[in-house]
């Protein structure tokens, strides 16, 4: 009796373990079809957003948009494709995509608000795109920092300064703090203060500096170069230059007319002042 217990307990085991193997199987040949299908969707679609990234971009280059507007949509559009083919892949894994999407909308919205400055960001960057305060090549300060836009992102507008070095300044601040357009328009204009000795014929000077000022072709007649007496300081009478020029030229005509009207000074023996100070003695 105990013997037949026995077979029989070892068939049912035995019946039992073909089973358990016969779904395991099953299961491997399955996951590995999703897995298959999956790791096939994943490359094919990389393939596809890459094509699609360089269509994109060859759509708005031929209509000559904006080079900031470009990369702006440009890393927009990448997002998206992204994730689709994320969404795309789970979907090949056999996972459904209706209760992904709904956890995805749940996670998204606490992303969201622990991402609020980055949406805040985001909103800055179509704003900037919308209104246009600068675009990528111009040179502008904002935030403290000087340098060319570079690229505008859509978090993020990258400048780079005059030593070469890298900003990113998050798009958020950028559309609400001042900035300073220094290339927006075509001309500039450029000023100095030259200090002459007390005693100095103020028309003798004013009229030495005209004449480095009227001999540059790249100095502007229109507006007019405006150059007068701006203050009697303690060691100097300070004469202000005021002069308009093209936008390219602006430093070239900064550091240059320096050095002319010193060639002139010196020329016509006009003296610069030196930091001087009288002192009264009381004696008893």
């Amino acid at each position: 009796m105990f013997t037949l217990l026995t077979a029989q307990t070892s068939q049912l085991t035995a019946a039992h373990f073909d089973q358990l193997l016969e779904k395991l199987l099953d299961l491997s040949i399955t996951a590995g079809k999703h897995i298959l299908a999956a790791a096939v969707v994943f490359f094919l679609g990389r393939i596809v957003v890459r094509f699609l990234n360089n269509l994109f971009a060859k759509m708005l280059s031929r209509r000559k948009i904006d080079v900031g507007v470009q990369s702006f949509l440009r890393s927009a559009v990448n997002i998206l494709l992204t994730v689709l083919l994320v969404v795309s892949v789970i979907g090949a894994l056999g996972i459904s995509t209706t209760s992904f999407a709904a956890l995805l909308a749940s996670a998204g919205v606490a992303i969201g608000m622990a991402l609020s400055g980055n949406l805040q960001n985001f909103a800055g960057g179509l704003i900037i795109l919308l209104f246009k305060p600068y675009k990528v090549g111009d040179w502008i300060e904002a935030q403290g920092v000087q340098g060319r836009v570079t690229e505008i992102q859509i978090f993020h507008t990258i400048l780079t300064m005059v030593d070469n070095k890298v900003v990113y300044i998050p798009n958020g601040s950028m559309s609400t703090a001042v900035v300073i357009n220094y290339t927006r328009n075509e001309t500039r204009r450029v000023e100095w203060t030259i200090g002459v000795d007390y005693g100095e014929d103020v028309e003798r000077v004013r009229a030495a500096i005209r004449g480095v000022v009227d001999a540059d072709a790249r100095i502007l007649a229109d507006p007019a170069p405006f150059v007068a007496v701006g203050a009697l300081a303690d060691s100097s009478v300070n004469i202000v230059v005021r002069v308009w020029t093209r936008q390219e030229d602006y430093w070239a005509v900064f550091h240059e007319t320096y050095q002319k009207i010193y060639a002139e000074f010196n020329r016509q023996g006009i003296d610069f002042p030196f930091p001087q100070q009288t002192v009264h003695v009381v004696r008893d």
